[in-house]
Order: structure tokens, then C-alpha cells, then sequence
């Protein structure tokens, strides 16, 4: 950390948060698992553009 000291102040004090992003990125980690060798692409990318509303 000591190497880095001005990129861990950084995310210590900034406002800006990735936790929206990760959370679409997990859902999407999540429908792949539950699909692995039951649908090709096609399916999955529909299924993860309609649930992308919520």
C-alpha cells in the first residue's frame, strides 16, 4: 500500500462508487452459471437484456 499511498487516499475520500456496476456484473456471472450447457448465445444474451430492467 505504501507504493501506491495516493491511489488508496484516492479511494478512500473520493464519492464514486463501482457497486452498481458490480452488481450488474455478478447478475450477469450468475445467469451464465445457471445456462452453462443449456442454451447458446442467443438465449443468454436475450435473457440477460430483459433482466437487465430491474
Amino acid at each position: 500500500m505504501e507504493k501506491d499511498w495516493d491511489a488508496v487516499v484516492q479511494g478512500l475520500t473520493t464519492h464514486w462508487n463501482s457497486g452498481p456496476v458490480e452488481g450488474r456484473v455478478n447478475h450477469i456471472k450468475m445467469v451464465k452459471r445457471q445456462m452453462f450447457g443449456r442454451a447458446k448465445l442467443p438465449l443468454l444474451r436475450k435473457r440477460v437484456l430483459l433482466t437487465a430492467v430491474r
